[in-house]
């Protein structure tokens, strides 16, 4: 039997951009990625503190070093620039192996998105 546990977080970051001319995702500046331990294409749940909006998505890298945070596609429609955010990612493991797992959870500065 497998379970889902938290993977990866990115505690509060700054929603730059909002593209609803986009094919769908959520762009994010790759230092963060790399920071978070996520890859492009994985799938992460978004959770607006702004409005309280939960939806799914995937990442893809934007600029290193940009900052940016930008939803793209039909979830552009869930934030504004300037909203505050919590990525989520998950990962289904053994119980034995997710009881001695612990999560990559980060903590940018929301005024510049960058890590401290």
């Amino acid at each position: 039997m497998y379970i889902e546990v938290l993977k990866s977080k990115i505690h509060r970051v700054t929603v730059t951009e909002a593209n609803l001319d986009y094919i769908g995702s959520i762009t994010l500046d790759e230092k963060l990625m790399e920071a978070a331990n996520l890859i492009e294409h994985e799938r992460v749940h978004v959770l607006n503190n702004n409005n309280g909006e939960r939806f799914e998505t995937y990442v893809i890298k934007g600029p290193h070093g940009s900052g940016v945070v930008c939803l793209n596609g039909a979830a552009a429609r869930r934030v504004l620039p300037g909203d505050i955010i919590i990525i989520l990612s998950y990962a289904q493991m053994e119980p034995e192996e997710a009881a001695n797992f612990r999560p990559t959870v980060i903590f940018p500065d929301t005024a510049t998105n960058q890590i401290p």
